[in-house]
């Protein structure tokens, strides 16, 4: 009976220095959005868009992304990353903005602004979580270019997902008419207004901000000009 209590007080304190384990299956984690610093952006048969902060000192679960997912950062911020099993991730190093990002689905982990200087910068990005649909592919209508590549534009990732273009418009130069082959999102990292000018001959005139976002159909045909500013953004491609 000694030995007994023996070996189960042993096991209990054993227990008690290991770390913190999680008290669901990874497959059975929440997904990682919505959740406290994202605020729905839209949602499509194509993808949903998140607007994310890491917020200061704001505690976050551990999730699971259910998706592919493919972003654009618009502001450093350090974070700490934690894995299921208590490892972290040192924080990075701090990156050029704006900096396209993809990340295949199945990550496991808790994403966190804790720990840091009160005067660091808080994170923060604009996120699509691409939907499990078959992508689709439309011809350049005749008279018209490929939206993509462009002049000046660089392809920044590239893989069986997405194809991420980093661009950006000169205020007043005539745009060629184009033709949006694939499904896609844009982001602006520099703020400005366009002019479209469809088929038709319809205009149409939109301001944008940083981190405004907008979804393209493919076989969207237009001309685009920079009216106002030299607005940048990054465009997103779905495969």
């Amino acid at each position: 009976m000694k030995k007994t209590r023996f070996a189960l007080l042993t096991t209990l304190m054993a227990s008690l220095c290991l770390p913190s384990m999680p008290i669901v299956a990874e497959e059975e984690l929440p997904h990682a959005y919505p959740r406290i610093g994202v605020r729905t952006l839209f949602e499509n048969d194509r993808v949903f868009a998140w607007d994310v902060t890491w917020l200061r000192g704001v505690e976050q679960p551990f999730h699971r992304h259910r998706y592919d997912l493919a972003a654009v950062y618009l502001r450093y911020g350090p974070i700490r990353i934690t894995r299921p099993d208590g490892t972290v991730n040192p924080p990075g190093e701090p990156f050029d903005i704006p900096r396209p990002y993809y990340q295949p689905s199945q990550i496991y982990h808790k994403e966190e602004m804790i720990g840091f200087p009160e005067d660091a910068p808080q994170r923060w990005a604009i996120m699509f979580d691409i939907k499990e649909v078959l992508g689709r592919s439309e011809r350049v209508a005749p008279g018209t270019k490929a939206a993509f590549p462009r002049d000046g534009a660089e392809l920044a990732i590239d893989n069986e997902r997405v194809a991420e273009w980093v661009h950006g418009w000169e205020e007043g130069e005539e745009g060629e008419m184009l033709t949006y082959q694939r499904d896609a999102v844009q982001v602006f990292s520099e703020p400005g207004i366009l002019q479209y000018t469809f088929e038709s001959g319809v205009t149409l005139t939109e301001a944008y901000a940083i981190g405004d976002a907008r979804f393209i159909r493919a076989g969207t045909v237009r001309a685009e000009k920079a009216v106002i500013g030299s607005p940048k953004a990054v465009t997103i491609e779905f495969k």
